[in-house]
């Protein structure tokens, strides 16, 4: 999804090592979770720039929507409801606070929450409405594309152009990572695998269930998560690939709408006696990885947070 960017004023505050530039200017579509409402589904934007050093080199800006009248105004994390909380421990293992904001109307009353944390060295922005719920992972830009595609070739964000360049055959895995299957789990069948921007690597294996197996570059292995949210045993002739324009329309919409630029990477169908049963898809936003599961109506069954 793309979203035209005016200029507007700019607000500097900074942190140990991080910075943010708030900017207004128009959003085009509406986001979040159906149900949902208030300020943080409607008509106006913000950028939050972060920079990874003190310099400010380096830096990137989250495209947060907010609503006419409501304002932006940054508190402690200690402020933010037990869901968000819940929901950070739950989906982002191990993350840093970086910056929280309430976002209020005139009147001080709270209308949603925007949150920017540190997750396995990169930065992870998210909005929730006033309950605490997730509206959406924020989209990252650098400075340079504000205004235009959201990415340019060789920036941080150029897998955005489709041609799956992190892509690994199985066949050119390097040999640390083919010997530890062998090794320690020989019934494995190998799906896929990716190379993430921080040369880790990520392959996906099947065995009466699917996990997402995390190397470092070098090959030494990081750590394994289950991705069947139901642990359902099932075999590997039951998981089918899915193209992404086969996926249920209800899937696409709620991916755009929560990721907004994601990358594709890939899907897949589990099915029970020939019958789908769930939909899996992985998918990079902002240089993370995720696996949202739908059932075959196309409502959501669970998020996880691979790397």
């Amino acid at each position: 999804m793309r979203k035209a960017i005016q200029s507007g004023s700019f607000i500097l505050l900074t942190s140990v090592l991080f910075f943010f530039v708030i900017s207004c200017s128009k959003e085009l579509s509406r986001a979040g979770s159906s149900g949902s409402s208030g300020p943080v589904t409607t008509s106006t934007s913000s950028t939050i720039a972060v920079a990874a050093d003190s310099t400010g080199t380096d830096s990137v800006y989250f495209l947060q929507p907010c609503n006419k009248g409501y304002f932006r105004d940054s508190v402690a994390s200690s402020s933010l409801p037990d869901s968000i909380l819940n929901f950070l421990t739950s989906n982002y293992s191990g993350y840093q606070f970086n910056k929280v904001f309430e976002i209020k109307d005139s009147a001080g009353t709270i209308g949603g929450y925007v949150v920017i944390i540190d997750f396995n060295g990169k930065p992870v922005g998210l909005l929730f409405d006033a309950a605490g719920h997730l509206q959406r992972v924020l989209e990252q830009r650098e400075r340079g594309d504000i205004d235009g595609d959201g990415w340019h070739h060789g920036g941080r964000f150029d897998d955005r152009d489709g041609k799956h360049r992190d892509t690994i055959a199985i066949s050119s895995l390097p040999a640390a990572v083919s010997s530890y299957f062998t090794a320690t789990y020989p019934s494995d069948t190998l799906l896929r695998a990716f190379r993430n921007r921080d040369s880790s690597i990520v392959v996906i294996s099947s065995d009466d269930g699917l996990f997402a197996n995390v190397f470092t570059s070098a090959g030494v292995f990081v750590k394994r998560i289950a991705l069947d949210p139901y642990a359902v045993k099932f075999n590997t002739p039951q998981i089918q690939n899915v193209v992404q324009d086969s996926l249920p329309s209800a899937d696409l919409t709620y991916l755009e709408n929560t990721y907004p630029d994601y990358v594709f990477e890939t899907a897949l169908s589990v099915s029970l006696n020939d019958q789908v049963q769930r939909y899996g898809v992985l998918l990079d936003a902002n240089n993370t990885k995720y696996v949202i599961w739908f059932d075959a109506a196309g409502n959501i069954i669970a998020t996880l947070t691979v790397w």
